[in-house]
C-alpha cells in the first residue's frame, strides 16, 4: 500500500470509528457489531504503529469512548476512566504477562481476574459516605451527570455502610441489564406494543440516559463495582482484590466470579473457565479483565495513551455478527403458531455458523422493519437460538419492500388467522394441518376428551412418522398389524430391543401383542361418545370442556353445530367474540369438515343428541344478530331501531342509505354501516347468520315441550374423594341435570358436594353457611333423577 491509499485508509477508519462511536454512545443505536469495531481500531492501530508521521493527537485510538452528547451536564473526571486494550488469542495474554514480567522484574505474578460486563461504565462519588454524584464514562474525561437516574437503581447504596471509608470516594462500576430482566421487559413491550430492547447492553444504557427518571425507574437495571477512581481523606488496602472486599462491605455489589489467580496458566484456566460457565450468567459478558493486583505494581507499570498496561481484556468470541437476509419464511409449530424466520447469509456467531434467526412474530417484524435483502445484526448467547436484533437501514436494497405474515398456512394452505390484541398468528386447519398432527391426536385421545387409554405421545409420533396417521379419523381404521409394524419399526430406528423379547429370549414374532390388542378395544370402546366429549377432542382454539358443554347444551347435535356461521355461538352465555370467530374459523377451513365427516363414517356416534335449548329463541331476532355480527357503531340501540325498520337482513342489504338514517340511525353510524354493508364478506355472513336464525327457530320445541333440569341455575363445588364414582363423572351427572360446576366456594356456591379428605373448600362452605351433601345424600339424588 502506498502512502496516499495508507493516509486515506487512515482517514476512512477514523471516520467509521468515530461514527461507531456516536452511534454506540449516544445514540444507543450501533449499526456494526462489537467485533467489527474492534477490527476496525485493531487495523487502525496497527496503521499507526507501522507509519507514525500518520498517528494524530485526536484519534480514536488514543481516546476512550465519544464526546458526551449535551443532554446532560458535563462531569469531568478527576481520575479518567480510561478504557482497556484487548486481547483475543492466548499468546497475545501470555505478551501481557511477559512485559509485566520483564518491566517489574518478578517471576510470580499474581492477577484479580473478572468478568467484563457488557453494559455501561459509570463513575459514584461518594462525600462523607452519601452519594452525591453519578457520571457516564464519555470520552474518559468527561461524562454526562446522571446522578437522578443512577438513584432509580435500587442496587446502588445511597448512603456506604459500615465505616472506615475515605472522605471522598469514586466507585467504578458498570450498570448492566440481566438476562431475565431483559426477556420479561421485552416480552411485556410486546404485549402491550411498546419499544423492544435490541439488547442488554443498549437496554442498559439508553434506560441511563433518559431525560425523565421516572423512565429509568420502569427499566429493570443492575450495577457491580469494579475499581476505584479518586480516594481522598482515608486509605484503601493495598490490592485490587482486597479493595474489591472493602467496596462489598460499604454496601457495594461486586461480582462473586472475581478470583485471585497466578501467572499465564492462572489467567488462561479462568478464561476458560468462565468461559463455559457463560451461558448460565444472569447477565451478559464479553470476556475477562484481567488486572494486576497490587496497586504498586500498577503505579510502575503505568499506561499508554488511553489504556493502562497492567491490565487487559481478554474478548470472547463475538455472539453478535452482521449479515443479509436472503428471506423471511415462516414456521407452523405443533400448536399452530406460525412463527417468522430469517434466512440468512452464513455468518460464525460465537463460534458457530448460523444461517437461520428467529423473529419471534408479526409485530416484532414490523418493530425492527425486516425486509429481504435487508443486512441485519445477529445476536446468539450459548444454546439460545439465534435471532435478529436490528437492522442496518442505511445498507436497504432500494426495492425492499415490507414483510406480511402469508394469509394460508404454508403446509396445509388453511386460513392463517390472529385474535384481536394478540401476538400470534395461527393455522386455523387444526385437523389437517401436518404440522399439528401429533398435538391434535395427542389431544384428541386424552383421557377428557376421546379417552383412548394406552395412546400415548410416543406411539402417536411413530404411527405419523411411518404414516399410518394422516389426521384424527386414521385412528379408527388402525389395526392390530398396523400397530405391530409400527412398533418393530419404531424399534428398528431407534436400536432398541422390547424388554419382554431380551428377558424371555423368544423370537421376534411370538412377542405379546397385549398392549397392541388392549389399544385397539380402547380405540373401538371411544367411538360412542358425548357430544360434548366430542366438541373438545377436536381441539378448537378456545374451546375447553366447559364452552363444550355449553355448545352441547344450547344446540344439542353436530350437525348443526358444524354449519352455523360464528355470530350465533355468541348466543351461548359466557361465548365472546373471540371464543365465537375462533369456532367459526374452525369449522369454515374444508379440511376440519372432511375429518369430521370421516371420523362419522369411521363409527364415532355421538348418543345424546337433542333438541336447541329453548331459551335460544329469546335472541333469534334481526336486532340480536346486529350487534352480534359487531359492526362498527351499530350499538344495542341502533340495532333494535334497525331490527324495527326491516323486515329481514334482505331488506337491510338492499335499503339505500338514506333509509337507514329515516330509520332512526345517525348520519355517521348509517355511512359506517353501508362501508360495513359494501364489503361481500361481510354481506355474505349476514345473510349466512339470517338464514341460520330461521333454521334455528325452525328447530326450537314448542314452548313448555322441554322442562329445565333439576339443578338449574344452581352452582355446584364438588371435593373430596367419593367412593362410588370418580369426581369427574359426578361432575357430568350433575351438569347434565342443569348445574354448573365451579372450582371453588363462594357466596354464589349453591350446594357443596364433600367426600372423604375434603379440606379448605369444605371449611369454606361451613364458614359461608353453604349446604353440604355428602355421597349417599348425591347417590339418593342422582338415582332419583336417573
Amino acid at each position: 500500500m502506498n502512502s496516499p491509499d495508507t493516509a486515506a485508509r487512515v482517514a476512512e477508519l477514523r471516520r467509521l470509528i468515530e461514527d461507531a462511536n456516536h452511534r454506540y454512545h449516544e445514540l444507543d443505536a450501533p449499526d456494526i457489531t462489537d467485533a467489527q469495531y474492534d477490527a476496525l481500531v485493531r487495523e487502525l492501530e496497527a496503521l499507526e504503529a507501522k507509519h507514525p508521521e500518520l498517528a494524530a493527537a485526536d484519534s480514536p485510538t488514543r481516546r476512550v469512548g465519544a464526546t458526551p452528547a449535551g443532554r446532560f451536564p458535563q462531569v469531568t473526571h478527576a481520575v479518567p476512566m480510561l478504557s482497556l486494550g484487548n486481547a483475543f488469542e492466548d499468546g497475545e495474554v501470555a505478551d501481557f504477562v511477559r512485559r509485566i514480567r520483564e518491566r517489574l522484574d518478578r517471576q510470580d505474578l499474581v492477577f484479580s481476574a473478572e468478568p467484563k460486563l457488557d453494559g455501561l461504565a459509570i463513575s459514584l462519588r461518594y462525600e462523607d459516605g452519601v452519594f452525591v454524584q453519578g457520571a457516564t464514562r464519555g470520552d474518559g474525561a468527561t461524562g454526562e451527570d446522571v446522578t437522578a437516574n443512577l438513584r432509580t437503581i435500587a442496587v446502588i447504596p445511597q448512603r456506604l455502610q459500615g465505616s472506615g471509608w475515605p472522605k471522598v470516594l469514586e466507585v467504578r462500576g458498570e450498570v448492566y441489564m440481566g438476562r431475565a430482566d431483559f426477556e420479561r421487559y421485552n416480552e411485556h413491550a410486546r404485549l402491550h406494543g411498546g419499544k423492544v430492547l435490541a439488547n442488554p447492553r443498549n437496554g442498559a444504557a439508553g434506560s441511563l440516559r433518559q431525560i425523565d427518571p421516572k423512565l429509568t425507574a420502569q427499566r429493570p437495571l443492575s450495577f457491580y463495582a469494579y475499581g476505584v477512581g479518586l480516594v481522598e481523606g482515608g486509605a484503601l488496602p493495598d490490592s485490587h482484590s482486597a479493595t474489591l472486599a472493602r467496596l462489598r462491605e460499604w454496601g457495594f455489589p461486586v461480582s462473586d466470579l472475581a478470583k485471585v489467580v497466578h501467572d499465564v496458566d492462572g489467567l488462561l484456566g479462568y478464561y476458560r473457565g468462565i468461559g463455559e460457565a457463560r451461558d448460565g450468567l444472569a447477565f451478559d459478558i464479553d470476556g475477562v479483565v484481567y488486572k494486576l493486583d497490587d496497586y504498586a505494581g500498577q503505579r510502575e507499570m503505568g499506561f499508554v495513551s488511553r489504556a493502562p498496561r497492567w491490565a487487559i481484556a481478554h474478548k470472547f468470541p463475538a455472539q453478535e455478527q452482521t449479515t443479509v437476509v436472503e428471506s423471511i419464511e415462516v414456521n407452523v409449530g405443533r400448536t399452530g403458531a406460525v412463527t417468522p424466520w430469517a434466512l440468512m447469509q452464513p455468518v460464525q456467531v460465537g463460534g458457530v455458523t448460523v444461517t437461520r434467526a428467529t423473529l419471534h412474530n408479526a409485530d416484532h417484524v414490523a418493530r425492527l422493519d425486516v425486509r429481504n435483502g435487508d443486512t441485519v445484526i445477529v445476536r446468539r448467547a450459548g444454546d439460545v437460538i439465534p435471532e435478529v436484533v436490528q437492522v442496518v437501514v442505511d445498507r436497504r436494497p432500494p426495492d425492499a419492500s415490507p414483510w406480511a405474515m402469508p394469509m394460508a398456512c404454508p403446509v396445509c394452505g388453511s386460513e392463517v388467522v390472529r385474535e384481536e390484541g394478540a401476538a400470534v398468528w395461527r393455522c386455523s386447519g387444526e385437523l389437517t394441518c401436518p404440522a399439528q398432527l401429533v398435538q391434535s391426536v395427542f389431544h384428541f385421545a386424552s383421557r377428557r376428551a376421546m379417552d383412548i387409554d394406552g395412546l400415548g405421545e410416543r406411539y402417536i409420533e411413530s404411527l405419523a412418522e411411518f404414516g399410518y396417521l394422516k389426521d384424527v379419523a386414521d385412528l379408527y381404521a388402525l389395526t392390530l398389524d398396523d400397530l405391530l409394524e409400527m412398533k418393530r419399526r419404531a424399534d428398528e430406528r431407534d436400536g432398541s430391543t422390547p424388554a419382554a423379547l431380551a428377558k424371555s429370549g423368544v423370537k421376534a414374532g411370538k412377542v405379546a401383542t397385549k398392549w397392541a390388542d388392549n389399544l385397539i378395544e380402547a380405540i373401538d370402546r371411544s367411538r360412542d361418545t358425548t357430544l360434548a366429549r366430542f366438541l373438545y377432542a377436536l381441539g378448537i382454539e378456545h374451546v375447553g370442556e366447559s364452552t363444550a358443554k355449553a355448545l352441547a347444551q344450547w344446540f344439542g347435535d353436530l350437525e348443526l353445530i358444524r354449519r352455523l356461521p360464528w355470530p350465533l355461538f355468541k348466543r351461548v352465555p359466557d361465548i365472546g367474540g373471540e371464543v365465537a370467530r375462533a369456532i367459526g374459523h374452525f369449522l369454515d377451513q374444508p379440511g376440519n369438515q372432511q375429518v369430521i365427516d370421516r371420523l362419522l363414517e369411521r363409527g364415532v356416534r355421538i348418543g345424546d343428541a337433542q333438541a336447541p335449548n329453548p331459551k335460544l329463541g329469546e335472541g333469534l331476532d334481526l336486532a340480536t344478530l346486529l350487534v352480534d355480527l359487531e359492526i362498527p357503531k351499530v350499538t344495542p340501540v341502533r340495532a333494535a331501531q334497525l331490527g324495527s325498520a326491516f323486515a329481514d337482513a334482505q331488506a337491510l342489504l338492499d335499503a339505500p342509505a338514506h333509509n337507514l338514517v329515516t330509520a332512526g340511525l345517525p348520519h355517521e353510524t348509517a355511512n359506517a354501516l353501508v362501508a360495513w354493508l359494501e364489503d361481500e364478506a361481510n354481506a355474505g355472513l349476514l345473510l349466512r347468520s339470517a338464514e341460520a336464525l330461521v333454521e334455528l327457530r325452525g328447530r326450537l320445541p314448542a314452548r313448555g315441550a322441554a322442562s329445565a333440569g333439576p339443578l338449574e341455575g344452581k352452582t355446584v363445588v364438588l371435593t373430596g374423594t367419593l367412593v362410588s364414582m370418580g369426581r369427574d363423572e359426578a361432575k357430568d351427572r350433575l351438569e347434565a341435570l342443569g348445574a354448573k360446576a365451579a372450582g371453588s366456594v363462594s357466596k354464589k356456591t349453591s350446594f357443596v358436594v364433600a367426600g372423604t379428605e375434603a379440606g379448605s373448600k369444605l371449611a369454606k362452605a361451613e364458614e359461608l353457611g353453604i349446604e353440604v351433601w355428602d355421597e349417599t345424600r348425591l347417590l339418593a339424588f342422582l338415582e332419583q333423577h336417573a
